[in-house]
């Protein structure tokens, strides 16, 4: 059993963790301080004990944020953050840099801005295709026998990426978009996790806000929204997959749940190698999202949801071709 396993049975985590990066990143609007201090703590009140940060996320606001909220509460969490990936200050860009070197800089400074002297769970967050990936989990390796880390994973790979990886250092857990409209793991990504051991822990679950309800046709993102640069979400694209939501909708009222509810339980029925990491920024959604841990799917609720929303159905790329070129993951053809 690998130490992340480990760590989520000493803290009596749910299989649903958090994804913490909305109430810093991604999405435009980001809430203030004290806000997502209370919400945090909300969180850990009702449940969760699997916090999931980056060192990108609001260019380490987001570490710093669990840093204040959770500090306190260290023990009885398991703190998962990222690595490779950050801001450059000056130009706002991202910058991906899986050196050695720079790994073991940033772990430093995630260890300060979080307030701890290690972390259960370290990502690559994305492969530097100018490093080979044995350097670069070598490096993550050497972290955890200091005991810094207690253990290694990456992000955004393909299952033959995480092979070689593997053979190098134990990787515990990889991150991955999954949900029923992104099956991407499926091809082979989840199999390799499943022979190695290693979690599949799915970002995303709830299709970045499409499978919970959040996305309408008359959608407009506001300055920040990632979404506003994927294609799956504008345009003809999202008119054509908004259509493919009314037997999903119709499930979930059938079920009595809600349809985020819905769509985190099928992704849990994956395997109990599968553990969702849905993020949002209110605190109402995250109750509703933990409530989830309580449902269980038949095999003919299955049956019919592995009917929808097919990734041949799907109109649009899940990213555009800039954020495309940054990632190793395979793609349906």
């Amino acid at each position: 059993m690998s130490g992340f396993y480990e760590r989520l049975k000493e803290v009596a985590s749910p299989r649903i963790g958090l994804g913490c990066m909305n109430l810093s990143h991604g999405y435009g609007q980001y809430v203030p301080e004290e806000e997502g201090i209370r919400a945090l703590n909300d969180a850990f009140e009702m449940g969760y004990r699997h916090f999931d940060t980056a060192t990108l996320y609001g260019g380490t606001a987001n570490e710093r944020l669990l840093g204040k909220a959770l500090a306190s509460k260290r023990r009885e969490l398991l703190l998962a953050s990222k690595c490779g990936m950050a801001m450059d200050p000056e130009s706002g860009k991202r910058v991906i840099d899986g050196r050695p070197e720079t790994l073991r800089r940033q772990c430093e400074e995630s260890l300060a801005r979080l307030d701890t002297d290690h972390l259960d769970l370290y990502y690559l967050h994305r492969m530097d295709r100018q490093v080979p990936i044995e350097e670069s989990v070598g490096a993550l390796g050497r972290l955890v026998e200091e005991g810094k880390l207690r253990a290694v994973g990456l992000s955004e790979i393909s299952a033959d990426t995480l092979r070689k990886a593997h053979a190098e250092y134990p990787v515990a857990a990889v991150q991955s978009e999954y949900s029923l409209w992104t099956r991407n793991p499926e091809i082979a990504l989840s199999q390799a996790c499943k022979e190695l051991g290693t979690a599949l822990v799915a970002f995303s679950p709830l299709g970045r806000g499409f499978l919970s309800g959040a996305i309408h046709a008359y959608t407009t993102y506001v300055e920040g929204d990632m979404r506003a640069g994927m294609p799956r979400f504008n345009g003809d694209n999202l008119t054509h997959n908004l259509t493919l939501l009314a037997h999903f909708n119709a499930m979930a009222n059938d079920l009595e749940m809600t349809p985020a509810q819905l769509a985190l339980a099928w992704v849990k029925a994956q395997g109990d190698h599968v553990i969702p990491i849905p993020g949002s920024r209110s605190v109402s959604h995250m109750q509703e999202n933990l409530y989830a841990e309580q449902v269980v799917l038949s095999d003919e609720d299955l049956v019919q949801l592995n009917k929808m929303m097919l990734p041949g159905e799907i109109a649009g790329a899940r990213y555009n071709e800039a954020q495309q070129a940054d990632i190793d993951t395979e793609e349906f053809v």
